[in-house]
């Protein structure tokens, strides 16, 4: 029975049902799963830390991302772009995606993930050109490798330019290859089990890149296994005059024809729905990932996250891809969401802690995760930790709760672990060489770019 014992930690953040914050405490890990909590915990263990100054907080959970973005971020030519135009661009570069760009870009994005607190990621992957091998694999073996969560998605795309979408011919498929291939990934990769380290989500791009078919197929095949559903919704005023020219009603309306509604759906963004589409959200359960650097980056608007949090919609915090946000640094997006917030909303606005909650226990519950998202007795033992002393947190430690919204950190967390294993150690991942990592994962990048 493995066990990890931290000791003395200075102020534990738990965001448990009662908002608790325990000062001068141990935690002991047995088994990958937090066992207890309390002063002076009387216990040996295979491995101890002394966490005298540390401030300990739940792992973070990323909700979106489009980790092979992470081969095409910083791109000039593209900087001051809106969606429509910039998918459009970036498709002729995202067409040439192979298992090692896969492999790298999801170990440099999920690493520097870890390196921020994060400890589960969910991947949004919708780009599958043909003859490129198990992408899904790959994306899982890098996880493994560096020992985060992940969720992964078989998402998909059949509505390419010539038939009115976005995306070139060459990375959309039909339906019955998209499904065949869904229930392979389901079947292979996808572990409901309490603790589980990958489960897998039917995503369709958007509403903009695929037919009316899919997304019926996709919902009726992910509630046959029991896997959840997510897709882009509501991101740009382009998107919802696209739908209203097409279809001749709103996007979330033409979701709900659909089937794509209910507790087992999240959408990415979430930014331009009324009141009475957010009510809808409200009454069926469905959740919103919000992305607040790429909605800004983008100028796509800022989401109603405010209302949601009164409302009771459920919602939760992500990076969105690399090539929107340009890193993927979790931490960055709370401080970012709070700032934007404030300055858009004054009082209305929620605070720090509201935050580090949206990207703890409100995106395990995006993700369907009961066994994540807080730090209490019989909860996988998911969690960050960082040490108070720091220059840059001098006289910021008064409010561990809401640090990360209103003063930020500069610079990777001291410990990340995952499943009760250190797997980010003063800053540094534990299990893989970083150097090696980039200096492969540049020269594949550069291979890419350059065909």
């Amino acid at each position: 029975m493995a066990s990890l014992l931290i000791k003395n930690i200075r102020d534990m953040v738990t965001c448990d049902d009662q908002d608790s914050v325990f000062h001068g405490v141990d935690l002991l890990i047995e088994d990958n799963v937090i066992r207890r909590i309390g002063p002076n915990l009387d216990v040996e263990a295979d491995e101890t830390i002394d966490a005298t100054h540390m401030l300990c907080y739940p792992g973070l959970i990323n909700t979106h991302h489009h980790l092979y973005q992470q081969f095409s971020r910083n791109l000039a030519k593209v900087q001051n772009m809106e969606l429509f135009d910039w998918l459009i661009t970036l498709y002729e570069i995202w067409k040439n995606l192979d298992q090692e760009v896969i492999r790298y870009s999801s170990l440099t994005g999920m690493g520097e993930l870890m390196k921020n607190g994060c400890t589960t990621c969910f991947d949004h992957h919708y780009v599958f050109p043909a003859d490129t091998g198990d992408l899904l694999g790959a994306q899982i073996a890098a996880a493994q490798e560096l020992g985060i969560r992940m969720a992964c998605s078989r998402g998909s795309m059949d509505l390419s330019k010539k038939d009115g979408g976005l995306p070139p011919d060459s990375v959309v498929q039909t339906v019955d290859e998209i499904m065949r291939d869904s229930a392979r990934c389901i079947e292979m990769y996808h572990d409901a089990s309490f603790g589980s380290m990958h489960t897998v989500a039917l995503a369709p791009c958007s509403p903009f890149s695929v037919t009316a078919d899919l997304l019926r197929e996709s919902a009726v095949l992910a509630r046959q296994y029991g896997v959840r559903l997510h897709t882009h919704l509501c991101e740009t005023k382009d998107e919802e005059n696209f739908m209203l020219q097409r279809e001749g009603i709103r996007p979330l309306e033409y979701m709900e024809r659909l089937g794509w509604t209910g507790d087992d759906v999240w959408y990415a963004h979430g930014i331009h729905f009324n009141d009475e589409e957010l009510r809808v959200l409200q009454k069926t359960g469905t959740g919103v990932a919000h992305c607040p650097i790429s909605n800004m980056k983008l100028s796509s608007g800022i989401a109603r996250i405010p209302e949601m949090l009164r409302m009771g919609i459920r919602v939760g915090l992500a990076v969105d891809g690399s090539a929107s946000q340009d890193g993927s640094n979790l931490l960055e997006e709370i401080r970012v969401c709070f700032l934007l917030h404030r300055l858009n909303s004054s009082k209305a606005a929620p605070t720090g802690y509201d935050i580090l909650k949206m990207a703890t226990r409100g995106s395990a519950s995006l993700l369907g995760r009961t066994d994540i998202g807080s730090l209490e007795v019989g909860k996988c033992a998911d969690l960050f930790m960082v040490d108070s002393r720091r220059l840059e947190l001098v006289g910021a430690c008064y409010d561990p709760m809401s640090v990360f919204g209103t003063v930020g950190l500069r610079g990777a967390v001291d410990y990340t672990i995952v499943n009760g294993k250190v797997t980010v150690k003063h800053g540094h991942l534990v299990n893989v060489d970083e150097d090696r990592i980039a200096c492969e994962a540049n020269r594949v990048c550069d291979a890419y770019l350059n065909k």
